[in-house]
């Protein structure tokens, strides 16, 4: 059976030429009083924000966003910039914070925006404060934070995939770790940069794993 939200019912609509208020023509008397106190009230409700739209000065109607707000990126990558000294100083507190500001600020990007660039920036911020997680043998949040990475950006990630595989490592889950190195290994292919250290990485897992059994 469909469910109300699943009906649909076209009502006669009438719109006044010269205020363009719509109303439910006169003549609709095959209606319940329930339905037509639902509709008058839907009708006010839409003509009310018609009339606060059409009052605002000109030009009342708004520009269309830019496609990427340049300031926005401009202080994503100074953040991430930031970070990164912090890191290589040793810093990394001080990192991990940096990160999470531009992080937060990455997921804050208007709806309009696309979403590739969002995705593009958060998977190598998340692989980053990962790093800096490890660091400070912060296994569960840098895991956390490797997953988030590479369920951002799959291919061409392979830091993320062996900081995460890492991770499952020193926390002797040998398991998920097989599972996960192995899935990353799949997506990048064995061909790809970088999936030599994913490999040996897989090899130290494959010898926990029966050392464990």
């Amino acid at each position: 059976m469909a469910q109300t939200i699943d009906l649909f019912n076209q009502y006669p609509l009438t719109l006044d030429p010269a205020s363009k208020a719509i109303s439910l023509t006169p003549s609709s008397s095959t209606y319940t009083s329930a339905q037509l106190s639902s509709i008058t009230s839907e009708l006010t409700t839409l003509n009310a924000l018609h009339r606060s739209l059409i009052s605002l000065e000109p030009p009342n109607i708004p520009p269309p966003p830019l496609p990427i707000n340049p300031k926005r990126s401009a202080q994503i990558n100074k953040l991430r910039d930031s970070a990164n000294t912090a890191y290589r100083k040793n810093n990394h507190q001080e990192a991990v914070r940096l990160y999470t500001y531009a992080i937060e600020m990455a997921l804050t990007r208007p709806g309009w925006e696309p979403v590739a660039v969002a995705r593009e920036e958060l998977a190598g911020l998340y692989a980053n404060r990962a790093q800096a997680w490890m660091s400070q043998q912060g296994w569960v949040e840098g895991m956390v934070d490797a997953r988030a990475s590479v369920e951002g950006k799959p291919v061409g990630n392979v830091k993320a995939w062996w900081r995460g595989g890492k991770c499952l490592v020193e926390m002797g889950r040998w398991e998920e770790a097989k599972s996960f190195l192995n899935r990353g290994v799949e997506i990048e292919g064995k061909t790809s940069e970088g999936v030599k250290e994913l490999l040996q990485l897989l090899e130290e897992v494959e010898e926990g794993v029966k050392r464990s059994t």
